[in-house]
């Protein structure tokens, strides 16, 4: 018997839905972050729901991100937005709230703190200045 995947302990898509309208919402009013988003909220919108898709996909739900998407390419669908580490640290500062917000279990949200970590950490593309 295969052990139920992220996706199916968490609630499916209404989880990761929740998850991302937090985030965002954060984002909207963020002084780090909402500069690298759109300017209108539809954009915003766009940007949440590419994350909720491909949240889904990465923890075993319905493939929607790639079938409309293709490969996720983290790194190069990143690259055009400036990455900091203090980018990075706010990220996953909003992000950690967030999923802390959304009651998992502890062994869950250090699984999906983890991976976001990880993830942010990999996406910087601009060194701080020395000095």
């Amino acid at each position: 018997m295969t052990p139920p995947t992220m996706y199916a302990r968490v609630g499916g898509d209404k989880f990761f839905d929740a998850l991302t309208r937090r985030f965002y919402d954060a984002v909207d009013s963020d002084p780090v972050l909402r500069p690298l988003y759109p300017e209108d909220h539809e954009g915003l919108e766009a940007a949440r729901r590419h994350l909720r898709d491909f949240l889904i996909q990465f923890w075993g739900g319905p493939s929607t991100y790639s079938d409309e998407r293709g490969h996720p390419r983290l790194r190069m669908r990143h690259a055009p937005f400036t990455i900091g580490q203090a980018e990075r640290d706010r990220w996953v500062q909003l992000m950690t709230a967030a999923v802390r917000a959304g009651g998992l279990g502890p062994l869950d949200e250090q699984q999906m703190l983890s991976y976001f970590s990880g993830a942010a950490t990999q996406l910087i593309n601009q060194q701080e200045a020395a000095g």
